[in-house]
Order: structure tokens, then sequence, then C-alpha cells
């Protein structure tokens, strides 16, 4: 089946922001916030020390629940989506793959470095304060948990250059050699388990092609049917390979590292969103929802990295007071998980006041041009180090404070938005600024920054 060429320059910059996809991310993140809700439940003991009950991974019902709502890889098709037609706007005026890769680290690490940084500070006092040392590693390890995320979710977007090149080429053959080497991983992890988290890259990629295929339109042009046909029959798979015990049945359990599950839910997610998109359009094309998702959708990192260290934070005070306790999964224990879900919102609210610029602003620093390529991939992996580490062998205190340090020399290697220069004067979206050629457009650069 051929896929039509992706649009040209002048129609690239035309592209405007679909309000179903930000409409639908924003529910997705909001989904996450009161999922961590549910999982939360921490119990002090006399000797000062603590312990936790993943509540929701406890429950029998959970299970088949999973399957239909884990939604991480409608994040990775949204951004696939976001992603591409940034890129193509980015390319149109003159911008490289770089000047891409800086603009994508620059808005996910910023904001990562201030809660990293925070968080790093505020575990160092408590400890200071006499908190058992067991504690300030269980904050540590369970409110750095979204990490994991921005890790694979950067390296995905790091990667749309190269990937978009291939899907405008051969779109359908790209799309199929990364679910092949999905499979092979799959095959051979357990021989080699540490090869399962080469699936970070193979399953997030191929989940993001998905993605480009829906900028493209490929499915909007498939009939209802065809949909249908393609969220039934990716479940029934599903069915089929976790039934048969290839593959876990519990979702959370395949997410990381991820595996041909996650692909498969992603496929299935896709053609649903296909499927429902004129009736999320007109929900998000209302007006007080268009304002809620103009003012917490740009700063949808800031909300993702920062609830889980404030429902950390919140329930590790909570444990000092005498505020009733209920014990974990009863049913005044689900019940309280409605105002806990709430307070986690008041939260955000004034750190996504103080900390969401970092998101939104365009320039990181004064440097009179963008940096050298080799910085960039210097900050990329001053970023992806600390962020491996974690992965394999577990955040502690002290790597969460080197971590931040990182992050904050990758800003620094970074510096400001590149501003590049037109070879052609003429092409269109240029303006002459200065007594010189511009590309972007001054002084607000968040079109080139969303996700």
């Amino acid at each position: 089946m051929e896929m039509d060429a992706h649009p040209p320059a002048s129609q690239a910059t035309a592209v405007q922001r679909d309000p179903a996809i930000d409409f639908v991310r924003f529910i997705c993140l909001l989904l996450v916030v009161a999922a961590h809700c549910m999982m939360v439940s921490p119990v002090l003991h006399k000797d000062g020390t603590v312990t936790t009950l993943n509540v929701l991974m406890e429950q029998s019902w959970f299970t088949p629940v999973a399957w239909g709502l884990m939604i991480v890889p409608l994040f990775f098709v949204l951004g696939g989506v976001t992603g591409l037609q940034s890129w193509r706007r980015l390319k149109a005026h003159g911008g490289t793959g770089f000047d891409f890769a800086q603009l994508r680290l620059l808005r996910l690490v910023r904001p990562a470095m201030a809660v990293l940084a925070v968080m790093w500070g505020g575990l160092w006092v408590a400890l200071l304060l006499g908190v058992h040392p067991q504690v300030i590693q269980l904050m540590t390890a369970g409110a750095a948990m979204p990490l994991w995320f921005l890790a694979a979710y950067l390296t995905a977007q790091l990667s749309i250059p190269l990937m978009a090149r291939l899907h405008e080429r051969v779109p359908l053959v790209t799309f199929a050699v990364l679910v092949a080497e999905i499979i092979t991983v799959d095959s051979l992890r357990g021989a080699v388990p540490v090869l399962a988290f080469a699936n970070m890259i193979f399953v997030w990629c191929a989940v993001q092609q998905l993605g480009f295929l829906m900028a493209d339109g490929f499915f909007e042009k498939r009939s209802r049917s065809w949909l249908l046909g393609a969220v039934v029959s990716s479940n029934l798979l599903l069915g089929l390979v976790t039934g048969v015990a290839v593959y876990p049945g519990n979702m959370v359990v395949n997410l990381n590292p991820p595996n041909f599950c996650l692909l498969l839910l992603g496929i299935s997610q896709a053609a649903t969103l296909q499927l429902l998109h004129k009736g999320i359009w007109w929900i998000a094309d209302l007006r007080w929802v268009q304002v809620v998702i103009a003012v917490a959708g740009r700063r949808s990192m800031t909300v993702y990295l920062w609830h889980l260290p404030l429902l950390v934070g919140m329930s590790g005070l909570l444990l000092l007071t005498d505020v009733p306790k209920p014990l974990a999964g009863t049913a005044e224990w689900w019940w309280a998980r409605i105002p806990v879900f709430f307070a986690v919102l008041v939260l955000l609210i004034p750190v996504v006041w103080l900390f969401g610029r970092l998101e939104v602003r365009p320039t990181a620093a004064s440097h009179a041009r963008g940096p050298s390529r080799t910085a960039v991939v210097t900050a990329a992996v001053v970023v992806l180090v600390p962020v491996a580490d974690a992965a394999f062998n577990g955040l502690t205190l002290a790597l969460l404070g080197g971590g931040a340090a990182c992050f904050a020399l990758s800003v620094l290697l970074l510096g400001r938005v590149p501003t590049p220069v037109l070879t052609r004067p003429t092409q269109e979206g240029a303006e002459m600024r200065g007594g010189r050629w511009h590309t972007l457009p001054a002084p607000d650069l968040r079109a080139n920054l969303e996700t």
C-alpha cells in the first residue's frame, strides 16, 4: 500500500495543531496522575522505616483494566504526530536535525533539571533532620520513577529527523523493519536479559511511526470497518500472545522494558483515536476546554515530572500527622483516593506557575549563536548517561544530585535556540530582521518547542 509523500515546505509550515491531539494528551496526563494516586500507600513503622504497597498491582481486577488504560503507547503516537509536524516546519525554515535536537533537549531537560535539583536538596535536608536513610532512599526511588519515560520519550524524539527521512521514502517498510527488530529482541531476551532494553528504542520508535502515519493521513484515509478491524485484530493477537504465556497478561509488567505487547496496544489506540476523532475534536473545540489545554497543555512535562514527587512528599508528611490512615485496599482507602487526587492537583498549581516557564521559554542562555553540533551531541550524552545508570542500577540520592548537575551542564551546552540563516532569502517564511534573513519566528519560538 503506497503512502503519499509528505507535504511540501509551503504546506508543512501552514499545518495547524489538531486540538483533538492536545485534548487527548491532556486527558492521558490526568489518567497517569490518577493511577499513581491509586498506587502509593506508605506505612510508617515504630523504628522509623517505611514500607509501601503498590495497591493496584495487588488487585486481581487490575490486569484487564490495565489492558484498556495503559495509555503510554498513546503518548508516543501523539508525540509522533506533533514531532513530525514540528520537524517539517523547522526543516522548511532552514533548520537542521541538530537544531531540532537542541529544541527537544531544551524542552524536556530544563524542567527535569529543576525537579531533580529540588528533590536532591529537599531530601538532603530531610536526611539532616533525622529522617531514616531507608525512607530517603524509598522516596528517591519512588518520586523519580517518571524519569524512565523522559529517557524513552527523549530518545524517540531525537530520532525524528532520521526516522522522518526513512518514513518519507519507505514508510511501511520502515515500520515493518522496526516490528521485526522488536520481535527479534523479544525472542532473545530470555537468553540475554540485558538485550531487552534495546526495545526501549525499537518499541517506542515503532509506536512513534504510527504517529507519523497518522500525521500523513494514513488512518484518516482508512474506512471505519478497516479501523475497527485494526482494533479487533490487534487486541485478538494481544490476547493470543498473553494467553499462551508468551508475554505476561499485566501490561504494567510489559512496560519496562517494553515489548511487542505495547506495539499492539499502540496500533489499537491509534485506530481508536481515528475512529473517535470527530467527537473528540468537537469537545476539544469548546472554548473553555481550549483555555484549560492552553494553560496546562503547554506545561505537560512539568505536570508529569512533578506530580509523583508531590504525591510522595505529601504522603510522607501525612504519616507524621494524626490524619486517619485507612488500611490499603479497603473501601475507606479507595474513597480517600479522591481527595488525594485533588490535593495533588492543587499542589501542582504553584509548582506549574513557578517552574512551568522553564518548559515554554525559548532560550536557555545568552550565547550569540546556537551551539555547535559537538555541543548538541555532548549535551545528549550528558543527559542519557545518568538516566541509563538509574535504569540499570536504580536511583540513589547521590545519583539524583549527579543527574541534576548533568542536566544543568546539558542546558549550558545547548545555549540558546538557534536562528538559522537561509541560503535562499526568497524561501517562504523568511523575514528581514537587523539586516539579516531569519527563519524562526521572533520573539516567541514556542511553536518549535511543542512536543
